[in-house]
């Protein structure tokens, strides 16, 4: 299997989203981390970004809800480039109706290679890793191969 560089700049392009019980935990992390934030684009789902917009002062592009499609926007941005780094505080305790979104999500953030946070101990490592104000060269399988492999088929 063949590989490709996607190139990484030093200010990257962040996913915020948080289930309902987590969106506390993830303002208060993300007041704790403005400062570091504020120089990189950011990105949530609908009622997350409005929270932290209003409450944070930063410029947020916010897509629909979770449940309404923004998960499966988030996966579309991840996979066209447009996102490279997920902070996802998500609920393990309750029962979420676009589960299946989730899932998907998070297997096409493993798919294209992004760096995943799901809890608050792991995002306050990923951001305050060296990496984080650097460029970074995130190597992802070539999918060409993949994509071609019924191109060349006798009929």
């Amino acid at each position: 299997m063949t590989h490709k560089i996607i190139e990484m700049d030093s200010a990257k392009k962040i996913a915020l989203v948080a289930h309902d019980n987590m969106k506390d935990d993830l303002l208060e992390w993300a007041e704790y981390n403005k400062g570091t934030l504020a120089r990189h684009r950011l990105f949530a789902t609908g009622t997350t970004g409005s929270i932290l917009a209003k409450e944070l002062g930063l410029v947020i592009t916010k897509l629909q809800s979770g449940p309404l499609g923004g998960d499966q926007q988030i996966g579309a941005k991840i996979s066209e480039k447009e996102i490279d780094f997920l902070i996802f505080f998500w609920d393990p305790l309750a029962a979420q109706p676009h589960d299946p979104d989730v899932k998907a999500l998070l297997r096409i953030a493993v798919v294209w290679n992004i760096p995943i946070a799901m809890n608050r101990t792991t995002a306050d490592f990923l951001i305050s890793s060296p990496l984080m104000n650097n460029e970074y060269d995130r190597k992802i399988v070539d999918f060409e191969e993949y994509k071609n492999r019924y191109v060349n088929l006798k009929s």
